[in-house]
């Protein structure tokens, strides 16, 4: 079975290609004991003003909804 942060990871990598269709990419940082998971947007997405929409709107809809324990997808800013 495999960890909570390798589900995470494999969920990203899916929603990956869309963001760097942009520009943009998003990185992994950690996931806490809470079910929090910490990502960091990197390049256009770092200082887009959308950002936290796709953070909220895409990344952690997407993750929630494949990972339903997960609480909630943070900027590790």
């Amino acid at each position: 079975m495999s960890t909570i942060t390798e589900r995470v990871q494999e969920v990203l990598n899916k929603i990956r290609p869309a963001i760097q269709g942009d520009g943009g990419d998003v990185e992994l940082v950690n996931v806490d004991e809470n079910n929090v998971v910490y990502v960091r947007l990197v390049g256009a997405c770092a200082g887009c003003p959308m950002s936290q929409m796709t953070l909220k709107n895409g990344i952690e809809r997407i993750v929630k909804q494949e990972i339903p324990e997960i609480e909630s997808v943070e900027s590790a800013e």
